[in-house]
């Protein structure tokens, strides 16, 4: 990371290895905030298992904030921040407002919000995001309404951020 860049994305497909990189990328920070947005379905037990990896994996000193609200929780400053993933925050907002057969763009108010929060924060922040846009085209309209706007969302969050990695099959490329 270079001396001036406080804000980092990190893509990559399903079992990337992304969040573990975004994790070292704050090894030697003395304070973080995990800042995690799944939404747990108790009857989901492959996705609880999933979660429990993560939280397996973090060092025992970091703080986890459970939020589907990032970007509130970014108004307040934190040494350094994970936050930890954007797909799972998108599909909770799509929950929210009902948005899965709405017209395209109705989750922009809350996108707007986010990417603002981040733009805004002024200290160490690493952020997580799936890449799904590199497969096949989705046969259900839900599939194709979240890789538009997940594909949307992390071109807005690169922008705003100060570098950006795509992890893939364990091996980080640096964007930007």
């Amino acid at each position: 990371m270079s001396a001036t860049a406080s804000r980092t994305l990190v893509l990559g497909g399903a079992r990337s290895g992304k969040s573990a990189f975004a994790e070292g990328l704050l090894t030697e920070a003395i304070e973080v905030r995990y800042l995690a947005t799944a939404v747990l379905d108790p009857a989901d037990h492959d996705f609880a298992e999933r979660v429990a990896v993560h939280r397996d994996r973090r060092p025992a000193h970091w703080s986890t904030v459970e939020n589907t609200e990032p970007a509130t929780v970014l108004t307040t400053g934190a040494p350094a921040t994970l936050l930890d993933d954007i797909g799972t925050w998108l599909t909770a907002r799509l929950d929210a407002r009902a948005a899965w057969d709405a017209p395209r763009g109705t989750v922009t108010p809350d996108c707007d919000e986010l990417v603002a929060a981040v733009a805004a924060y002024r200290h160490r922040l690493v952020i997580v995001s799936p890449e799904v846009g590199m497969g096949v085209i989705p046969a259900m309209r839900s599939g194709r309404l979240f890789r538009d706007e997940i594909g949307t969302l992390n071109q807005r969050l690169a922008r705003v951020c100060d570098e950006a990695f795509l992890i893939v099959a364990g091996l980080p490329v640096r964007l930007k």
